[in-house]
């Protein structure tokens, strides 16, 4: 496994994984290097609308139009994640992979009219230092899956892990069944 390999990968909490705040998180992997990695949950939809906390952006955020929790470092400050058109490279969008890459929340909305397909915010971020990210991989919490664009924006983001459990092409995908409380089967 290179570094290089990971960005624009899922990671995916395994059944083992069973701790707040990782338990069943799904996590867009948005930098790794041999520095480190950052990624942002993008199963856990906060109950707060982008509207009350970034009211110029509301209007360019995807439904259900809430802020989502990105992860338990940095939560009082946010991240914009953002799939831009194949010709634009608007004023404050950094590429991570293809189209999709980070909006700067300090350009005025205006000057991306036209230029994102899709966009979520999130309150914090995960992140892990040099090496860190591969131990936990090693050690059996994450598996790392390819991303499709639809696990970012989707509509339901409180039944992704299972979404993307379910299309792995090996035995991992019967892991989608695998109860909330496995004392309770």
């Amino acid at each position: 496994m290179t570094a290089s390999t990971l960005t624009g990968s899922l990671l995916v909490a395994t059944p083992l994984l069973d701790e707040p705040p990782f338990r069943r998180s799904v996590i867009l992997l948005l930098d790794h290097d041999d520095d480190g990695a950052l990624g942002v949950v993008v199963n856990r939809a906060a109950d707060l609308t982008v509207d009350r906390v970034l009211p110029d952006w509301s209007t360019a955020v995807d439904e259900p139009g809430v802020l989502f929790m990105g992860g338990p470092v940095g939560t009082d400050s946010a991240l914009a994640v953002a799939e831009v058109v194949e010709s634009a490279d608007p004023p404050g969008w950094r590429e991570c992979f293809g189209r999709i890459g980070l909006i700067d929340l300090d350009v005025p909305p205006v000057l991306l009219e036209g230029a994102i397909t899709r966009m979520r915010i999130f309150a914090g971020y995960a992140g892990w230092s040099s090496g860190q990210l591969e131990g936990e991989i090693t050690e059996g919490a994450w598996y790392v899956v390819e991303s499709r664009p639809e696990d970012v924006f989707g509509h339901d983001p409180g039944t992704l892990w299972r979404r993307v459990l379910r299309r792995q092409p090996d035995q991992v995908a019967y892991l989608a069944t695998y109860p909330d409380d496995p004392t309770q089967n």
